[in-house]
């Protein structure tokens, strides 16, 4: 699997239920969606899930 793939796809996913949330105007929902997928994305980026 190419190293950025799972980051990629977490990332992904978080934006598209982050799109759902802001559809629903739920502002603070996909505020921590974002950040919560930009945190796991990271992780798995340096390494803690490879």
């Amino acid at each position: 699997m190419d190293e950025h793939e799972k980051p990629y796809t977490t990332l992904f996913n978080a934006i598209t239920d982050a799109l759902d949330a802001l559809d629903r105007l739920n502002f603070g929902q996909a505020k921590e969606i974002l950040e919560a997928g930009q945190q796991r994305a990271e992780e798995i980026y340096i390494g803690e899930d490879r």
